[in-house]
């Protein structure tokens, strides 16, 4: 007779069945923490989980069913609708009327839609069910308010390396007498990069590879052969436009901005290695250049306008090698915002002030009428004045009067354009003066 419990994926067949035996998580189940006490001690309240793949989202909220002698019911976001949550609202009504109550797991809730996250909230508030959520993606943005707001959120971490050869070391255990699963040292750290945080990666990689190592006639001894066929090709987390997507741009924004080059040119690396397209960057660099480095150094612009131009028309290596070195440039760069300060000041203003007439000087005349009603009649031709500048003019609509938005700093080129701004608000005060 085949026992069931040997065909059964190696991933499922790790789920740990006490507390004690979960790795990972520490900072929510450490003894003490409330999530560890509240699964202890079978205290349920809806949540949400939130966290990168392989992290234990469903094994918790099994151990929580079972901790809490509630009967576990799961349900895809990918495969199920409304009718399937009916029908696990109706069986859990007829448990909850003989006293157990339903834990009513859902996988990747972020795909489903609002109108059917809000077939939940009912049953969530009138006790049928304790809703337990699972999502890779930030539930701010996935997860309507009223869903969130009867439902706690706890954010899971990507496992560390220590974390799974842990795990490691509970397969080996698991397997002995088996196929006695072996590793060198050396192979199994290679195991650990290659999951990158994952578990169940991590998991799926070593059944694979004990299937591998049976036919090759090693018996559970995992080689370096077997190691490189199986680790082959794998790719860092990324998952393009979600949270570790900008959250990885946001570290390379942030990096340029600290004059960081090392660290931004590792979160590029990360973000190609993770398979970004290098044309969203390249656009990405030149928002930097604009934003944190401005008039300090006009030439970044310049440059990573240039490097965009490189990588559309030759592509690949060389393209990538352009981006970086406008990536180093911009880091190294001095920095300004006061432009970028300064722009979403006067929009505000724009936006406030609504349809302000263009003052009667400033407005052009190509016609007699326009010449008649006065248009452009005491406009300053500014190049006709003392050292071009028409001193005390202005050129702001009457009813908003004079308005300060651009503030250069004390950084690159922008010192000298503080020192002739201060120069040519002197004339001005001279010219009022007069």
């Amino acid at each position: 007779m085949i026992d069931d419990e040997l065909t059964k994926p190696l991933a499922e067949r790790m789920r740990p069945k006490r507390l004690e035996d979960y790795i990972g998580q520490k900072h929510l189940l450490a003894e003490g923490k409330p999530l560890y006490e509240a699964v202890r001690r079978g205290h349920l309240h809806s949540m949400i989980f939130w966290g990168p793949p392989g992290t234990g989202k469903t094994t918790l909220a099994r151990l929580i069913a079972n901790y809490s002698n509630a009967e576990f019911v799961a349900v895809s976001a990918v495969l199920s609708g409304v009718k399937d949550i009916r029908a696990a609202v109706e069986a859990a009504k007829i448990r909850l009327q003989n006293g157990r109550q339903t834990i009513l797991f859902v996988d990747e809730v972020h795909r489903f839609n609002k109108s059917q996250q809000d077939a939940f909230l009912p049953h969530v508030e009138d006790g049928t069910i304790s809703f337990v959520g699972a999502t890779t993606e930030n539930p701010s943005f996935e997860l309507n308010n009223a869903l969130l707001s009867r439902a706690r959120v706890y954010l899971l971490q990507s496992l560390q390396p220590d974390e799974l050869e842990q795990l490691i070391g509970l397969v080996i255990k698991k397997t002995a007498g088996e196929k006695n699963l072996h590793f060198s040292e050396g192979i199994k750290a290679l195991f650990v990069q290659a999951a990158d945080g994952d578990a169940r990666r991590l998991l799926n990689l070593i059944e694979i590879a004990l299937e591998l190592s049976v036919v090759a006639g090693a018996e559970g001894e995992i080689t370096e052969k077997i190691a490189k066929e199986v680790l082959s090709g794998g790719v860092r987390r990324f998952d393009n436009k979600g949270d570790l997507f900008y959250d990885q741009i946001s570290a390379l924004h942030k990096s340029v901005r600290g004059s960081d080059p090392d660290a931004a040119l590792y979160w590029f690396c990360r973000m190609l290695d993770g398979g970004c397209d290098p044309l969203y960057i390249a656009r990405r660099v030149v928002r930097m250049a604009s934003e944190d480095v401005g008039n300090a150094d006009p030439r970044a612009l310049q440059l990573a306008l240039n490097s965009w131009d490189v990588l559309v028309r030759l592509g690949g290596a060389e393209g990538e090698l352009a981006i970086a070195q406008a990536i180093v440039y911009l880091a190294s760069a001095a920095k300004s915002n006061a432009v970028y300060m300064a722009y979403k000041a006067a929009k505000i203003d724009a936006a406030a002030t609504g349809s302000l007439e263009v003052p009667v000087h400033l407005r052009n005349a190509p016609t007699k009428l326009m010449k008649e009603l006065g248009y452009g009649k005491q406009y300053r031709y500014a190049h006709d004045e003392p050292e071009g500048y028409a001193a005390g003019e202005n050129y702001f609509p009457e009813r908003l009067g004079e308005r300060y938005y651009y503030h250069p700093v004390q950084r690159g080129l922008e010192i000298k354009i503080a020192q002739k701004m201060r120069h040519l608000k002197e004339l001005d005060q001279q010219k009022k003066g007069n």
